[in-house]
């Protein structure tokens, strides 16, 4: 095999390959002699038909075969020969008109990896702000969930209606006199002032007693789900059945007890190991942004722009998501466009950390070994059917790619866990607060960004499939009226893409090596 380098330009690599017609020959001679005992043809006894029909009769696919094989060897022998460390898969064309018995001249254009100096892991300093969880937080979680607990007792005779009463109530609802489907309901729930209803519904029964009879009117919100009824005008003709206030709480062993738990201070306990648990991944996220920052300000080196490509195209995908989702969409995609060329900035900056982070980890001897890859697999499946969670795990175990993805997480934490240990580390305690404000901001006070892309000790990966239940959410269902019609709040909008933790993006040393051909089709013997 010949190669010539054809260009050489910072990251960026091409090669011409020629592989001999008599090398590619000689691995259809070699197949065929391989699989001549196999071929059943009428006529001849098993093992006895002659090579030059079998020949015949598979030729094409036999010369495919040698063909895909010839070029897998040849890009082995190219990165072997020439010490490549491919960023990305190659780009490998056969050039036109070759056929048969002809030398099969291939074009490669790659990126390589960077060379990067050994990144320095002494005098690493940092420090880890420790969040006590103080009493009152506790009491706060209990409350929020004695909230959820509420009890109802009914109310003394002739009671009027505020609000945090609980109303018992049948209602009919009506549009231009026209009864609708969902209007009507019996014993129905209402606690006053919860918001549950559509807007107008609960202020309108505040002062009611048992046995009233009242008929509000209301519009349904323009956005409500249901489109027969959204913008509307309805009336609803409700009888109040009773008026409940609510029990008081105590925190006590008899709440706790209504919990499945044994006493009130087990509950207080199982609070504050949660809310540990919060605050100790917040220190890690504030120390693992001082670590990441200070090893990008120690290293500047070019990063291979296909990997940059694919980093800002996963984080302008997600950007444009979330602004199709805000109340004008125009307008929060100007703005993000406005600020296209910081989101790149960004994007370098992940793949720089994820190749020191992985520089790091293979100098140093960091390895998800083969107990926790299992495991990892075992947990990934669990987001699938029953049925299928085998076939993921060995999908995983049988693609190289698929593997690097899923280990990438856990490797980039392990790396992460092995500098902290390295680091001079000092402690400092300070609110959840202040705490929360040093993930947020950097110095200049804007959000955060500078999260790396995961990274992987092998190849990168490309994702596995979803599940089929996961592929997308259930179609919202429009709220029957019965429950009054009560329109969803908006959820607050999600953190920016570049501003949240990076996404598990593989970008290890050997990153995207060129990927193995796909297995070869069936033998011409099994046809």
């Amino acid at each position: 095999m010949q190669i010539v380098e054809t260009s050489n330009e910072g990251l960026k690599r091409a090669y011409a390959l020629t592989i001999a017609a008599n090398d590619i020959a000689a691995l259809v001679e070699g197949e065929v002699k391989k699989i001549t005992p196999q071929v059943r043809m009428p006529g001849f006894r098993p093992g006895k038909v002659p090579a030059n029909l079998v020949r015949k009769m598979h030729g094409p696919a036999l010369h495919q075969q040698a063909l895909e094989t010839s070029i897998r060897n040849a890009m082995d022998k190219l990165v072997a020969e020439k010490g490549l460390r491919p960023a990305t898969q190659p780009d490998v064309s056969l050039a036109e008109g070759y056929a048969e018995g002809k030398d099969a001249e291939l074009t490669v254009a790659l990126e390589v990896l960077p060379e990067i100096t050994a990144p320095a892991i002494d005098g690493l300093k940092l420090e880890r702000l420790i969040v006590e969880v103080s009493d009152a937080e506790i009491d706060e979680a209990i409350g929020r969930i004695a909230q959820g607990q509420k009890r109802f007792n009914d109310a003394p005779e002739g009671t009027v209606a505020a609000d945090g009463d609980q109303l018992i109530i049948d209602f009919a609802g009506s549009i231009d006199g026209v009864a609708f489907d969902g209007g009507t309901a019996e014993d129905q729930p209402l606690e006053l002032g919860s918001g549950r209803f559509i807007p107008g519904f609960e202020e309108q029964l505040v002062g009611v007693k048992v046995g009233d009879e009242r008929t509000i009117t209301v519009t349904f919100p323009a956005d409500y789900p249901a489109e027969n009824l959204a913008g509307k005008d309805a009336q609803f003709a409700c009888t109040v059945k009773a008026v409940k206030q609510a029990a008081e709480f105590t925190a006590d062993d008899e709440f706790a007890k209504s919990l499945g738990l044994e006493s009130i201070e087990q509950l207080r306990g199982l609070i504050k190991g949660q809310i540990e648990q919060e605050n100790g991944g917040l220190t890690r996220t504030a120390m693992k942004r001082s670590l990441l920052d200070q090893l990008a300000a120690g290293h500047d080196f070019a990063v291979p722009p296909s990997m940059v490509d694919a980093e800002f195209e996963q984080i302008w995908q997600q950007l444009t998501t979330e602004a199709a989702k805000e109340e004008d969409p125009a307008a929060a995609l100007a703005e993000i466009e406005g600020e296209k060329d910081d989101y790149r900035k960004i994007a370098e900056r992940r793949v720089r950390l994820g190749l020191l982070l992985s520089e790091i980890g293979q100098a140093n001897g960091v390895v998800v070994t083969a107990q926790e890859m299992e495991m990892l697999m075992r947990q990934a499946a669990q987001q699938y059917r029953e049925q299928d969670r085998q076939r993921f795990i060995d999908y995983i175990r049988s693609d190289a790619l698929a593997a690097a993805q899923l280990r990438a997480p856990l490797y980039e934490d392990k790396v992460v866990d092995f500098l902290f240990d390295k680091a001079e580390v000092t402690e400092r305690s300070v609110t959840r607060e202040e705490l929360q404000s040093v993930i947020e901001a950097d110095e200049s006070g804007k959000p955060a960004e500078a999260a790396p892309a995961k990274v992987a000790p092998k190849k990168a990966a490309k994702k596995a499939p979803k599940a089929e239940a996961a592929e997308e959410a259930p179609a919202e269902e429009a709220a029957p009226a019965e429950e009054a019609a009560a329109p969803k709040k908006k959820a607050p909008a999600k953190k920016k893409a570049a501003e949240a933790p990076a996404e598990e993006a593989a970008s290890a040393e050997e990153a995207a090596a060129p990927k193995k051909k796909a297995a070869p089709k069936k033998k011409a013997a099994d046809a």
